[in-house]
């Protein structure tokens, strides 16, 4: 699946992505699969994951950069 970093937490290590039909997906940065690269995300920028079902919901794995943030 495809998506677009929204929403970045540094300080506590997640973020959310909007999915391509429009729904919110949560990331821890242990998804993030390029090593040392969750200090380097955006909001704005293109990512592919996957989805799994989590007890507060959606939740990216495997999260990585397709493009950088548009400026």
């Amino acid at each position: 699946m495809q998506g677009t970093i929204q929403a970045l937490r540094t300080e506590r290590g997640f973020g959310f992505i909007r999915d391509s039909q429009g729904g919110d997906v949560f990331f821890h940065h242990t998804s993030v699969t390029q090593p040392d690269r969750f200090d380097a995300l955006a909001v704005g920028m293109l990512v592919e994951f996957e989805v799994e079902t989590s007890a507060k919901g959606p939740r990216a794995t495997q999260l990585r950069v397709l493009s950088e943030a548009s400026q």
